[in-house]
């Protein structure tokens, strides 16, 4: 299945790149892959149809000239740093999806809130919050996550993407990082807005793998957290298939009742959740591999007294 990533080409606009099941990279032009999700919707298609026809055609000529190594896209003799693959109108979560993100939930609420957790782990509803509109919060493969500057206890939650369109169609996969402050959320669960949306919270890419079918996918997620020395700090791992929900049921609540855009994203919940000593901090470095996807990884800033507006 062909993937589709976005860099910032010689003419200075961004490009959606794609990359072929043999590896081949091709640059497909200036624009956004959202109008590329749109158009297939209307013509009653798969985007990865229409993206594997310009492959085809632009991998047969000197179009081809892209290189495309999960750190960066390599046009002619220039190097250019990953964008966010695709410009979501919207990025949505999912909570509480995995038994392990329900238990690490549970240990840093009060005992008069902890089983709140157990009952959304059971409910037929699902917990869905808004994490960014317009990338204003999000930042690439390569770009910096960040901690608070009120937040003492954060970590970073890797877990898969979904990229849906306006009928609800999961159209790709991408990696994604919702970064959360465990001690905001705890003190109160009607803190979750702060705890998970701010600046430089969430983090989106390499790549969006492209499917052409609606079934479901099984990924496995690894997570490593390197400190400024290089040496690992955590890791973990996970599969989507010990979620607690189906996937296409998590994009159906998202759009029961609601009016969601092409391109919209969906975070379904994390497994792989650090010990409590562990905390994000300024200087590390976290990656997030989903296979098929690729690598993303983000360096740290921020933190107690570190935020700066610009």
């Amino acid at each position: 299945m062909a993937r589709v990533f976005a860099f910032r080409g010689t003419d200075g606009r961004r490009h959606v790149g794609a990359l072929d099941d043999r590896g081949v990279a091709v640059d497909l032009g200036p624009g956004e892959f959202v109008e590329w999700i749109r158009q297939a919707r209307l013509d009653g298609t798969w985007p990865s149809s229409l993206v594997a026809a310009h492959v085809a055609a632009a991998a047969a000529s000197s179009e081809a000239d892209l290189a495309f190594d999960e750190t960066r896209a390599t046009v002619g003799s220039g190097r250019m740093p990953l964008e966010v693959p695709l410009a979501a109108p919207e990025v949505w979560a999912a909570g509480v999806t995995y038994l392990r993100s329900r238990e690490a939930r549970q240990a840093e609420t009060s005992a008069t809130t902890r089983d709140i957790y157990t009952r959304v782990y059971e409910a037929e509803r699902p917990e869905l919050f808004v994490k960014d509109s317009a990338g204003r919060r999000t930042v690439p493969s390569g770009g910096a996550v960040r901690v608070r500057s009120d937040s003492t206890w954060s970590v970073p939650e890797p877990e898969l993407a979904l990229v849906v369109d306006a009928g609800g169609r999961i159209v790709g996969y991408t990696a994604g990082n919702d970064v959360s402050a465990r001690d905001i959320e705890g003190a109160n669960p009607l803190y979750l807005p702060q705890a998970k949306v701010y600046r430089g919270s969430c983090a989106l890419g390499p790549s969006v793998l492209l499917v052409d079918d609606a079934e479901p996918r099984t990924f496995r997620i690894e997570l490593r957290v390197m400190g400024p020395d290089g040496g690992t700090i955590f890791e973990g791992s996970t599969g989507t298939d010990r979620m607690a929900r189906a996937l296409p049921d998590l994009v159906g609540a998202l759009i029961r009742d609601n009016i969601i855009d092409d391109g919209t994203v969906l975070l379904t919940g994390t497994g792989i959740v650090p010990p409590d000593a562990f905390r994000l901090a300024a200087g590390q470095r976290v990656e997030i591999r989903i296979e098929g996807i690729g690598l993303l990884w983000n360096s740290v800033e921020g933190g107690p007294a570190a935020f700066s507006p610009d």
